[in-house]
Formats: structure tokens, C-alpha cells, sequence
């Protein structure tokens, strides 16, 4: 188990009733929107049962078609990842991506992930939480090998997937060059999403115009990661590619839950990553999960709390406020997640994300004052990675800052937070705290990991299927049946 001070932890007594508080008008308000401490105590046991069927889900058994699918595997599989990289090393499963991922970095040094949905968002989350905010447009020298990454895929906007074409025709003109050699990487479970096929092949017409029609680089520079029988497989392997050089996401896998597959770690991967340290962080949040009493448990904390606010205090909305401009992306991962595994049955919260401080100015007063049907969780880095920025002193003071000039960017911040919890506070405005110690691959790998599985926990004691989505699928045949018509 990781160290205290490594641990992601959950603090949600700020959104408990206070023992014996004198009545005031903010006070009565809270007796409507906060929790009694005794709620959780009641809700123990069937909170034991969901906990317990989430675990057994974990395991692919028979089960009645209306509860079907169970995608449970996303739970075990980043210590199946470690345990078979000990044992098989360069010919495990981690050992394949690292080694599909060694080899693009060697011979390319720009990258386009083409990815939707789960697929798509994981990469884009650890990139942003982890990589320089500047990283395509850092040098060569110092990137240290990491190529230039760039996101597609995820929607049909040809404006934007032009400019993509015209930044690679525009700076990729030998492709004998590595510095000029451009990888596409296809990551999508079903291997049909309209949006990263569409997307793939135009890249891989413009690749036959750059590279040359039977040029061996049209194989080594694409790369798939999809289902062990999708049509993105097929259409790899009517290409030459081997079925070994494919990667697979698991049939017992939601593409929501994909971030600890293939899907996520090549990627990571790609990107320099600690791919091991980010498996060893998801696979301590689950043995947490699994051992821990509910006092140690962020998972089930979370779970129960939300489950709570949302289903017996009837708040409708869940705002998920991030206090890190780099986990913004990590907000439309969660917000994806939580809508797609709990919005069933005319049921479940309306997840909305905002990032702080700048949403405090084009929020602020609607969280204020606004109607009383949110709650807040506020995602907190307690820990900058780098040494923080001061204020300093100023020879001209107009601004009136060399008051705080010892003051660092991290003690605004944190000032930032207590400010707006007590103003939410004084007019009986819920909030709780998400602590993450700081940004590195061992707390991302928990914090995504505890986002799933309390999300999963949280359809169970809902009574739906957090791993269905048919309402997902009517759009998009719709969609299909209008471009045919």
C-alpha cells in the first residue's frame, strides 16, 4: 500500500449535517441539502452488497440477457498487466505496448491518436495532466524522443481535421526524415465509430500521396488497438498486418473504462510516460477498494455520498470542480463516465465540470446564487510538481501585490479554494474535497481508477447497469440510417 502522503483521498465532511448548530437561516437550508451522518450509517448494508457485487463482477460468469454486459474487467486488468510483464516480461501483453510504442517513437516524431469516447479521452487525459502544456512546441533536444502528439478523431469537423492535414503536408516534406515521419495510431474497441474511421481514412490516403503507394512505412507507422473481432482489425489485417501486431482492449472492457487498456497505455507510452507507475497506482486504489474499511476507503466514501446527494436529497447536478487547469480534460473523461454509466431510467445525476480559478469569474455568482440544485466536489492538487512562483517585490507597488510578495501561486490557489468553500458554506452551499497529493503517474493511475469504480459502485446501488449505453447507440443509428437515406 502507498505511503499517506501518496494516497488520493476523499474529504466529504463538509457536506454533513454539524452536530447541534444554532439555528440560523443558513442553517435551516442545510438541514435540506446536507447529509445526516445518519444516512450513511443506514445505507451500510446495501452499500456491503454493491460493493460485493461489483467485486464478483470482476469475473466473466453466466448472467440473464437483461443484465447484460458486464464489463467488470477494467478492474483487475492493471495488476493482471503488472503480474504478466513479471512473469513473461518483453512478451506479455504491457511488453507488446511498450515495445509498439518504442519502435513509433524511433521512427516518427509526430503521433496522431484518432480515438472517440473512452477510447479517445484516457490519452488526452494523462497528456494534459502530465506533459508540458508546450510540448509540440518544444524542440526535439528537449522532448527527449517523445514525438509531437496530436488528438483527432473524436468529431466530424472538417475545418478541423483540415488544419491537421495542413500542418503535416505543410512541415513533413522528406519522409526519409524521422524528423518528418508522421505515425497514426486507431484506437477504437468496436472498430466502428464513424467519426475515428472517417478520420482514419482520409490519414491513410494522405499517407499513400506521402509516403508512396507500396512503401513499407504505410505498415509501421499505423497502428491499431481495437476488439479481438472488429472491422478496424479486419481492415488492418486486409492491409498485411499481422493479428500479434494488433492490439486488443478486451471483450470484457466498456470503451469507457478503456484508460488501463491498451488504448490508454500506448499512448502513455508514446508519451514517456511511467506506464508502470500508472498500473501500480490504479492496482493500489483497487486493493483499497477491496480490503479497506469503509473509514479508509475513498472509493466507497465517494460512492455512498454521491449515491446520497443525488438519489435521497434529490440534488440533480454534480459539478466537478477542478481546481488544476491541467486535469481540465480529465473533467470531460469523468463527465463522459458518470453520464453514460448513471443517466438510465429517467435516473441519475447531471454531471457538469468547471476549472478554477478562471470559472469563478463566468460562474461564480450562478454556484452562488444561482438555483439549489448542485453540489460541488472540488478535484484539489495539494502539491505543485514544480518549485512554486512567488509574487515577489516590485519597485512600483500600484497594484498593491508587495503586500504579498512571499506569497506563491500555490497559496493563491489554496486561499482560491477556502475562499469560494466558505462563501458556498455561509449560504448552504454543499461542497467536499477530492485530494490528489500531486500530479505524477502513481496518483492519476488511483484517481482514475477510484473515479470507475466508485462510479460502478454507485449503478449498483442505483439498481442500473453502469455498463450499458443503449441510449448512446440511438443517435448515432439514427445518424447512419441519414447518411444511407
Amino acid at each position: 500500500m502507498e505511503l499517506p502522503d501518496e494516497a488520493v483521498g476523499y474529504q466529504y465532511q463538509s457536506l454533513l449535517l454539524p452536530v447541534g448548530e444554532e439555528w440560523t437561516p443558513a442553517a435551516e437550508i442545510r438541514t435540506r441539502h446536507y447529509l445526516n451522518p445518519g444516512r450513511l450509517k443506514d445505507l451500510t448494508q446495501r452499500l456491503m452488497q454493491a460493493k460485493s457485487q461489483v467485486a464478483a463482477e470482476r469475473e466473466a460468469r453466466p448472467a440473464p440477457a437483461e443484465a447484460l454486459p458486464i464489463h467488470g474487467g477494467f478492474i483487475d486488468l492493471p495488476q493482471n498487466f503488472l503480474d504478466g510483464f513479471r512473469r513473461k516480461g518483453e512478451a506479455s501483453e504491457l511488453g507488446r505496448i511498450e515495445a509498439t510504442a518504442a519502435r513509433l517513437r524511433e521512427q516518427a516524431d509526430r503521433v496522431i491518436l484518432l480515438g472517440a469516447g473512452g477510447e479517445g479521452l484516457g490519452g488526452r487525459v494523462l497528456f494534459r495532466a502530465l506533459k508540458s502544456g508546450y510540448h509540440n512546441e518544444l524542440p526535439p533536444e528537449t522532448r527527449f524522443g517523445v514525438p509531437q502528439i496530436y488528438f483527432e478523431g473524436d468529431n466530424v469537423d472538417n475545418d478541423a481535421l483540415q488544419e491537421l492535414l495542413d500542418l503535416i503536408q505543410g512541415t513533413c516534406v522528406d519522409p526519409e526524415r524521422r524528423e518528418e515521419r508522421w505515425a497514426v495510431v486507431a484506437l477504437s474497441k468496436s472498430g466502428t465509430a464513424l467519426e475515428t474511421m472517417t478520420a482514419l481514412r482520409v490519414l491513410r490516403r494522405d499517407a499513400v500521396e506521402y509516403y508512396g503507394m507500396r512503401s513499407e512505412w504505410l505498415k509501421q507507422l499505423f497502428v491499431a488497438v481495437t476488439g479481438p473481432s472488429s472491422p478496424l482489425r479486419q481492415l488492418f489485417k486486409a492491409d498485411g498486418h499481422a493479428d500479434d501486431d494488433i492490439l486488443t482492449i478486451p471483450d470484457n472492457v466498456g470503451s469507457r473504462f478503456t484508460v488501463f487498456t491498451a488504448a490508454g497505455l500506448l499512448p502513455a507510452a508514446l508519451m514517456g510516460l511511467d506506464v508502470r507507475a500508472l498500473l501500480q497506482g490504479a492496482a493500489s486504489m483497487t486493493k483499497r477498494f477491496l480490503e479497506e474499511p469503509f473509514e479508509r476507503n475513498p472509493v466507497l466514501q465517494f460512492a455512498s455520498v454521491n449515491y446520497l446527494m443525488s438519489e435521497d436529497l434529490r440534488i440533480p447536478i454534480r459539478v466537478l470542480s477542478i481546481w488544476s487547469k491541467k486535469l481540465d480534460v480529465l473533467g470531460q473523461w469523468y463527465t463522459h463516465l458518470v453520464a453514460e454509466s448513471l443517466g438510465k431510467q429517467g435516473r441519475g445525476p447531471l454531471p457538469l465540470a468547471m476549472v478554477q480559478t478562471p470559472d469563478l469569474y463566468t460562474r461564480g455568482q450562478h454556484q452562488h446564487e444561482g438555483p439549489r440544485n448542485r453540489f460541488t466536489i472540488n478535484l484539489v492538487v495539494k502539491n505543485a510538481r514544480m518549485v512554486p512562483i512567488t509574487i515577489g517585490m516590485a519597485d512600483r507597488n500600484e497594484d498593491g501585490l508587495n503586500t504579498f510578495a512571499r506569497k506563491g501561486l500555490p497559496d493563491l490557489m489554496a486561499a482560491a479554494l477556502s475562499g469560494t468553500n466558505q462563501a458556498c458554506w455561509d449560504v448552504a452551499r454543499p461542497t467536499c474535497d477530492l485530494v490528489v497529493p500531486m500530479l505524477s503517474e502513481h496518483t492519476m493511475g488511483q484517481l482514475l481508477q477510484m473515479l470507475m469504480l466508485s462510479t460502478v459502485v454507485e449503478g449498483r446501488l442505483m439498481a442500473v447497469n453502469p455498463y450499458s449505453a443503449p441510449g448512446a447507440e440511438v443517435a448515432r443509428r439514427n445518424m447512419m440510417n441519414s447518411l444511407k437515406g
